[in-house]
């Protein structure tokens, strides 16, 4: 997901602000596309990073004419700005393998939470650099995300070793995913979403690619349904409908919405893949999602 923008306010000349049903539509509909695509991921006859590679060279055509359409530019980066966004690439390919390999190994409810871990590690770099400590609601977020943490990787190694190792390289994603935040923040201003997207998918795709194969993964599908439908739900209608509606939105409703993902997820593996949750597991999951709109509210 994209970095939220503050709500933005209208000038003169500027087209009117869509209706608030079809804002809330577009803000719930994009976290419902992104929860479906780890299914996807689990559905495809390629290895999980490989999944990822086709996720990004798929998208590539259709993210330059929505980056056209936009009105944003593809050229003229600076090599400094080039550079990091070469850096922000790999990291976000590197989250991509690890996540996918993540949704492999655990539950899809699991997988998807700490897959979003990245905004409370942004609430904890935005402490230290204000070189501040956190306020009450701060520690109480450190205090839930922790708690429930220790609650689903415990009922993950209760079930076996390889859920638990799933977890972590769903956490892993997360914390890579904030690197990859933080890392583009100065270029997504100057060059928007959609043109930032296209340079990451040029540097990301080489990148998974080798992991693919490096892994002995296969590559080519032999059932494109899948892959189209992990590039068209998760890096087209997802990232889409997120663009468009998170700056009319304040950080705390994007931080609620953003839990329409694990539950979404929760429930289709629990229907497509029998993946049951105990009260506690739900308890662990209310607990983390509380820390993450908690982090999203405190957002700057």
């Amino acid at each position: 997901m994209e970095i939220e923008e503050r709500p933005q306010v209208e000038l003169v000349g500027e087209p009117p602000r869509p209706a608030a049903w079809l804002l809330l539509l577009a803000l719930f509909g994009g976290n419902v596309a992104l929860a479906i695509g780890p299914w996807f991921v689990r559905l495809a006859d390629t290895g999980p990073v490989a999944a990822g590679f086709w996720r990004l060279f798929l998208a590539l055509p259709f993210l330059v004419l929505l980056a056209r359409t936009n009105g944003q530019r593809l050229t003229g980066m600076p090599a400094t700005t080039l550079a990091l966004v070469a850096l922000g690439a790999v990291t976000f390919a590197l989250d991509l393998a690890s996540w996918h390999i993540g949704i492999g190994m655990t539950r899809l409810g699991n997988a998807t939470l700490f897959g979003n871990a990245g905004s409370i590690v942004l609430l904890f770099w935005g402490f230290l650099v204000a070189r501040t400590l956190p306020g009450r609601l701060e520690w109480l977020a450190i205090v839930f995300a922790l708690a429930g943490a220790a609650i689903l990787m415990g009922r993950s190694l209760e079930i076996s070793n390889e859920t638990l190792i799933g977890d972590l390289f769903s956490v892993a994603a997360g914390l890579l995913y904030a690197v990859y935040l933080l890392t583009l923040q100065g270029a997504r201003g100057q060059f928007g979403s959609w043109s930032l997207l296209v340079w990451v998918s040029l540097f990301g795709c080489p990148v998974l690619l080798a992991i693919a194969l490096a892994l002995g993964e296969p590559v080519w599908p032999q059932a494109w349904g899948p892959v189209v439908g992990l590039f068209v739900l998760s890096q087209l209608v997802g990232q889409g409908l997120m663009v468009f509606a998170l700056k009319y939105f304040p950080p705390l409703v994007v931080g609620l919405a953003l839990l329409t993902q694990p539950a979404v997820a929760s429930i289709y593996g629990w229907l497509a893949f029998g993946e049951v949750l105990s009260p506690l597991d739900i308890v662990g999951m209310v607990l983390v999602g509380a820390a993450l709109a908690v982090s999203r509210a405190r957002a700057t």
